[in-house]
Order: C-alpha cells, then sequence, then structure tokens
C-alpha cells in the first residue's frame, strides 16, 4: 500500500493504531523503495490521527464497503478533489466502527460483480488514484 500511495502522489502515509512495522524486511521489499521516499508517520492512536487530519483540514474519507457516497458516482468529487486523508482498515476485518464514524464520509467502490469484496491494496489503489485523477484536474 506505502508502494500506492508513492505512485499515487500522496504526500504522507500514516501507520496508525496496530500496524505493520514500516522498516520490516518484507515491508520494505514489498514497497520496492517507497518507504524511502514517501514521509511515513506512526501514530499509536488512529482516533488521534484521524482527529488530527481533521484539524490540519483535510477531509478525511474511510474506504467502507457499506459507505454511503459511491467513489465513481459524481457527487464523489467535490470530495476527492478536497486535500483529503483516506482510512483503510485491516484486511480481514476492515475499519473498525469507531474510525468509520470519525470520518467525514464513508466511501464505497462499487463491485459490479459477484465477488465479495476487493483485498486491500485493490481498494487502496482506487480509492487514491480516484483522489489524484480528481485533484490534478482542471476543475480540481
Amino acid at each position: 500500500m506505502v508502494r500506492c500511495a508513492d505512485a499515487a502522489g500522496a504526500d504522507l502515509v500514516v501507520l496508525a493504531g496496530s500496524s505493520v512495522d514500516a522498516h520490516n524486511p518484507k515491508t520494505v521489499r514489498a514497497s520496492v523503495g517507497s518507504v524511502f521516499h514517501l514521509p511515513l508517520a506512526v501514530e499509536a492512536d488512529a482516533a488521534s490521527a484521524v482527529r488530527a487530519a481533521q484539524a490540519a483540514g483535510l477531509v478525511v474519507l474511510a474506504a467502507d464497503g457499506a459507505g454511503e457516497v459511491d467513489l465513481h458516482a459524481p457527487e464523489a468529487e467535490p470530495l476527492l478533489a478536497r486535500p483529503t486523508a483516506w482510512l483503510f482498515g485491516n484486511e480481514a476485518w476492515g475499519l473498525p466502527a469507531e474510525l468509520a464514524e470519525l470520518a467525514d464520509h464513508r466511501v464505497r467502490i462499487p463491485i459490479h460483480g459477484r465477488a465479495e469484496s476487493l483485498n486491500l491494496s485493490t481498494a487502496a489503489a482506487l480509492c487514491l488514484y480516484a483522489s489524484a485523477r480528481a485533484q490534478r484536474s482542471p476543475a480540481g
């Protein structure tokens, strides 16, 4: 996911709560060097990280399969065009409800086929690139 954030042009990745060690050899290899040129921050309290992002003027979007905003709907464009902090949960359990509730909006990725869900890295790629596209468009 760090490599995806780097490729999409993110300014920072915050590893909040009980997250992976960014300097674990497997994590470093999987990032293909992105851990060395994308700033990483670690915050043990995920709720504090969300509140800090909001205090900094970022719109906080939670990736959530039951979200009220469809990532591909026209109504999502103004949200995606703003400076954004995305919340992604654990691959197996998703985002804890208390964190999703702190977000300004919960965003779902439409699933048009019969798959139950997307894996975390795929969901993150879609969300991060949707923000990057909206923020780099002439209207954004």
